[in-house]
């Protein structure tokens, strides 16, 4: 005997279906095993939306919560632009200043604009494997050696005395 394939469409227009005849919605639920809370949403959806309701849905936010309007980004970069030297913090005070009715955005956000703008400049010298070392690495002229300092006088012992 074959198996018989079902898709989620199928499931759920089995389970609509079945629900349309008259069955109760916690005895489909729990031979479908889905909880009712599910039931009811796949049964509100196709009472909204028909047949359309059995596909699957993009998951994808409607909106994106820190995403600045293109106008105030746009705003930002201009900005930058006509004073090149200024940082996020005083085109942030700027934006204050000049536009009182904008919602401000973070210092952190401004940077950011700049950045994805490339209206950056990265500083070379920031990174901490760039720098010199404070203390230069010694090296002992012997495998086995070992150094002996006295105030700012350094010196290695070359000779090791193993009894």
């Amino acid at each position: 005997m074959p198996w018989n394939e079902s898709t989620k469409m199928d499931e759920k227009l089995k389970f609509v279906s079945r629900y349309l005849d008259g069955e109760k919605i916690a005895t489909l639920c729990q031979e479908f095993g889905i909880s009712r809370v599910t039931g009811h949403k796949i049964i509100d959806r196709y009472k909204d939306s028909g047949l359309e309701a059995f596909t699957d849905r993009s998951r994808r936010p409607f909106r994106q919560a820190n995403r600045l309007p293109f106008q105030v980004e746009q705003l930002i970069v201009n900005l930058k632009k006509e004073f090149p030297t200024w940082g996020a913090p005083k085109l942030r005070d700027r934006l204050h200043t000049h536009y009182p009715e904008l919602v401000l955005p973070a210092k952190s956000t401004v940077h950011a604009v700049l950045d994805r703008h490339g209206l950056v400049k990265k500083n070379a010298d920031a990174t901490p494997n760039s720098r010199e070392p404070i203390y230069p690495i010694l090296k002992s002229p012997m495998p086995y050696g070992a150094w002996i300092t006295k105030g700012s006088l350094c010196s290695a012992i070359s000779s090791i005395a193993i009894p």
